[in-house]
């Protein structure tokens, strides 16, 4: 006799591993940790599930199912306040995105992918611009030449510190590349060629999504199909601030092809040199 095995689909396996993952963030965390009297004869270890659900301020019932597994919809405001009534720290909270499906409204400006090392790279890089980008153009680190190199980075909402976002909708992005028009082209058939991995990944189609709302050029690019393998070349900038920039641009993959990479512009001749020099002396310390 044979025994067929079906296998679980993957949401379904995704809500089994998000109840776990809630149920044993909660019972690891005591009362006094959040603020809660611990009151008599109290047998749960850590939490109970109302307590999460008071400092979540979401319903008892709602919570449990979400603890059962059950199949209910979460939106990311939701997540947010369970992150924060768990005390998640940054790599918990972004597990419990990536269980969820869901994209973080509130990532923070530090990704726990960057190590110190690699800030400290960043910066030992200076006067070079250079930033760990992923796949889906996300700047996740930057040093102070790059974050001064196109536009002013750290006036942009850390969810919108996205290379492909900028490049259609940020106007002193957009006005510092000379090519614009080929720069888009290119950035968006390496964007179909990486997201071909990642099609039914929420983060890359919620990316899409505001990319088609955003901009009409994009769709009319995007809808060409074409498709561009990573690689660099010498690119020209106009900075506000010191004038045309000759760059020699250069990825170096930080692990596999569809994971973090070091973005570096190093310049091509002395007057950019200079130029880069100029640039990070008119950067604040700590940027």
């Amino acid at each position: 006799m044979t025994t067929m095995v079906t296998e679980a689909p993957e949401t379904d396996i995704r809500r089994h591993e998000l109840a776990g993952f809630l149920r044993s963030r909660r019972e690891r965390i005591t009362p006094e940790q959040a603020g809660l009297p611990r009151g008599p004869r109290r047998r749960t270890p850590g939490l109970r599930r109302e307590e999460v659900a008071q400092l979540s301020a979401v319903g008892v019932t709602w919570y449990t199912w979400l603890e059962q597994a059950r199949d209910i919809h979460v939106s990311p405001q939701v997540l947010d306040a369970l992150a924060r009534a768990l005390l998640l720290d940054p790599s918990e909270r972004s597990h419990l995105f990536a269980l969820a499906g869901a994209v973080d409204p509130a990532p923070g400006s530090r990704c726990a992918g960057v190590t110190p090392a690699l800030e400290a790279l960043l910066t030992r890089l200076e006067p070079y611009p250079a930033c760990i980008q992923n796949s889906r153009y996300d700047i996740l680190a930057y040093n102070r030449t790059y974050g001064r190199l196109l536009c002013d980075l750290d006036a942009v909402a850390p969810e919108d510190r996205n290379c492909m976002l900028l490049a259609y909708t940020n106007e002193d992005w957009r006005a510092s590349v000379v090519d614009l028009a080929e720069m888009r082209r290119v950035m968006a058939a390496k964007f179909r060629g990486a997201m071909a991995e990642h099609l039914a990944e929420p983060a890359w189609k919620t990316l899409l999504g505001r990319l088609e709302a955003a901009s009409p050029e994009f769709g009319e690019i995007w809808a060409r199909h074409e498709v561009v393998g990573p690689g660099g070349r010498t690119k020209l900038f106009r900075n506000a601030r010191v004038g045309l920039l000759r760059l020699d641009h250069t990825d170096l993959w930080l692990g596999p092809s569809a994971g973090p990479r070091l973005v570096t512009y190093v310049p091509a001749d002395e007057e950019s040199r200079q130029g880069l020099e100029r640039l990070l002396a008119l950067s604040p310390v700590g940027a």
